[in-house]
């Protein structure tokens, strides 16, 4: 897929979207939009705006102005719990993950399964099972607590847990950072797996080798603002590059790798 189709409906979008916290403009007319089935890695440096704009999808914050859309409707993402009911999940970077408890306890943290009241540990571990199964994520152990386990089996715990609860648009904020090669491969494989299933993923990471492997346009953002997007099939990691450090689009861009907002 390179970009969403003249005319389609985006998956998620956003319009004009601004947010001030007293005179700093974190976010300023902030234009993104994501395509069902799409991988848009989101770039810039520390203090871009990402952050922000991706606490404002996760409704952690609130916008002073502009829309949040989904399939062409206006959304207000009040909260954490509002987003997720519809369909947006969120991997932070330190994966919002209980040491203590065993695998099945995070997937349905603050979501648990009940039966006449009372914690159902047999059905979350036989859910837990079936959709770490689905993934193909080999945990032989679901009773360890993830402290046991290595970053790359904790990522994929924290992706089957947003799955599990139908995520249509995933935010991945590093989800490889501080992983080797053998499990950076595992957890990108699961991106590509999730991607077939038509997830809409925005991929926020630092690691172009990463973004132009997985993702199909790239969105760079500097000062609050967007720069500008562009497929990655159109561009070059240099060309990116330009976009993130100088703030602008580089003149020897095709029209078709031009910015898209």
């Amino acid at each position: 897929m390179t970009s969403p189709p003249h005319g389609s409906i985006p998956l998620i979008e956003t319009r004009g979207l601004s947010k001030s916290f007293g005179g700093v403009h974190a976010l300023e007319n902030v234009a993104v939009s994501l395509a069902p089935g799409e991988v848009l890695g989101l770039l810039g440096h520390n203090g871009a705006g990402k952050s922000t704009l991706i606490k404002m999808l996760s409704g952690a914050y609130t916008a002073d102005s502009g829309q949040i859309l989904m399939n062409g409707q206006e959304v207000r993402l009040t909260s954490p719990r509002t987003a997720q009911r519809l369909g947006i999940e969120t991997i932070y970077q330190n994966l919002a993950l209980a040491d203590n408890l065993d695998v099945a306890s995070n997937i349905f943290l603050g979501r648990e399964l009940l039966r006449g009241g009372v914690l159902d540990e047999d059905s979350m571990e036989l859910e837990a099972r079936k959709v770490l199964d689905r993934l193909k994520v080999n945990l032989p152990d679901l009773k360890k607590p993830v402290f046991n386990l290595s970053g790359g089996q904790r990522q994929c715990i924290a992706i089957s847990r947003a799955i599990y609860f139908k995520a249509k648009v995933l935010i991945m904020d590093e989800p490889t950072a501080a992983l080797g090669p053998q499990e950076t491969e595992q957890v990108n494989a699961l991106i590509r797996s999730l991607k077939q299933e038509g997830v809409g993923i925005f991929l926020i990471s630092h690691d172009l080798h990463d973004v132009f492997d997985l993702a199909d346009r790239v969105t760079v953002m500097k000062n609050g603002r967007v720069v500008g997007s562009a497929r990655t099939d159109a561009v070059t990691q240099d060309e990116v590059l330009e976009m993130i450090i100088a703030g602008k689009v580089p003149g020897q861009l095709s029209p078709s790798a031009a910015p898209l907002h």
